[in-house]
């Protein structure tokens, strides 16, 4: 049964959020300094739909500083599955590249729909990823259970019901052989946060936190989670299968 997408008063709201996300990122200076560090992996950040390098730049910044060897995906505006190739060649051969470079699997961390490229590429190179954590990523729901899917048409030149379009989001809600996190938000403005997680799903695991979709990448509490993800710490709001 389809989940629907989130009322419009959530959507209304997600821009006073974005901006207060960004003004408790000023004033998390000290948490975020406290953070676990981290042991030198490889992790690399996808964006989210029309996004680019820059809009993950806090958080990239934010892990290099933790000890991890923190890279962009390097394929500029998220434009959606034609950005990454059509079997995600282009994904695939930028991780490969990390891989090569470093001698370890790579951690991807997906925002949004960059949380379902992820698992897309995971999905057919399980032997390149370390796991996946992705955040407010609907990778487990319908296009119709945000209220993006238009835009995403728009952009990406795909319409969500073609059969190439649900086959790739078929492929990105089928259970990975590396572990994953999906970090979601109840509260989310743009996509159903509950078509964010997957309950029942092997090596999975669900942590919920507070936030709108728009900036999620800047929240404190999502960076810090994800932090505690990275060191396998155990994380409040969360549920695992």
């Amino acid at each position: 049964m389809p989940l629907g997408p989130p009322p419009p008063i959530r959507l209304l709201a997600e821009w006073p959020r974005a901006a207060w996300s960004i003004g408790t990122l000023a004033v998390a200076g000290s948490r975020l300094r406290a953070a676990p560090c981290g042991d030198g992996r490889p992790v690399m950040i996808l964006p989210g739909l029309a996004n680019s390098d820059w809009s993950n730049g806090v958080m990239r910044r934010f892990l290099t500083d933790r000890g991890y060897r923190a890279f962009p995906w390097g394929l500029g505006r998220n434009l959606g599955p034609r950005a990454i190739g059509e079997d995600g060649e282009r994904l695939i051969e930028r991780i490969a590249a990390i891989h090569a470079e470093t001698g370890n699997k790579v951690t991807l961390i997906g925002i949004s729909l960059g949380g379902m490229m992820a698992r897309f590429v995971a999905s057919r190179r399980p032997d390149l990823v370390r796991e996946v954590i992705t955040v407010s990523a609907p990778f487990a729901g319908s296009p119709r259970d945000t209220n993006v899917w238009r835009a995403f048409e728009w952009l990406s030149g795909d319409r969500i019901d073609s059969a190439r379009v649900r086959d790739w989001s078929a492929a990105c809600a089928a259970p990975l052989d590396v572990p994953s996190t999906a970090i979601w938000s109840r509260s989310d403005g743009l996509v159903n946060g509950l078509a964010c997680r997957a309950p029942g799903q092997p090596r999975a695991r669900d942590i919920e936190v507070r936030s709108g979709h728009v900036g999620v990448q800047l929240r404190p509490a999502v960076l810090l989670t994800i932090a505690d993800i990275l060191a396998d710490r155990p994380i409040q709001g969360e549920s695992s299968t």
